[in-house]
């Protein structure tokens, strides 16, 4: 998959509008299907994905965003998949009477992708966030 010793990078660019997240899972499930995962696996990279762009999403929606966008970049090793979801859908703060609620779906969407990916780091960055998530092949 590494052309001289380099990753192979499928990046793709979307509105962050709910109708284009099936977009990115099934760019995703490509490129996850072609490398040594099981079929549950893709799927799980597939639904991960799908979690972090529909969060970006119902930032964009919070924040007034209409015009952000989400950058799927995914970085492919013979060894592990690297994705980044990374957005421009604002600041992620919740306010005070939202905080600390388990039944938060976003709380839960943070859950589900620690689940289904074997790292994931989730880093604020100028006017939104940048979701990293790992999953390796062969295990």
């Amino acid at each position: 998959m590494e052309a001289n010793g380099e990753p192979a990078v499928v990046e793709l660019r979307i509105p962050c509008k709910p109708e284009y997240v099936g977009v990115a899972r099934l760019a995703l499930l490509g490129v996850a299907s072609r490398m040594r995962f099981s079929y549950d696996q893709v799927e799980d990279v597939r639904l991960a994905v799908g979690e972090a762009c529909t969060t970006s999403v119902e930032w964009a929606t919070k924040n007034r965003r209409d015009d952000s966008e989400i950058t799927v970049r995914s970085s492919i090793t013979d060894d592990k998949l690297t994705v980044d979801i990374i957005d421009d859908a604002g600041e992620r703060e919740e306010s005070p009477g939202e905080q600390n609620k388990e039944s938060d779906p976003q709380n839960l969407g943070a859950l589900l992708i620690t689940l289904l990916v074997d790292e994931v780091t989730v880093t604020p960055r100028n006017g939104g966030t940048h979701v990293k998530m790992v999953k390796y092949a062969g295990q």
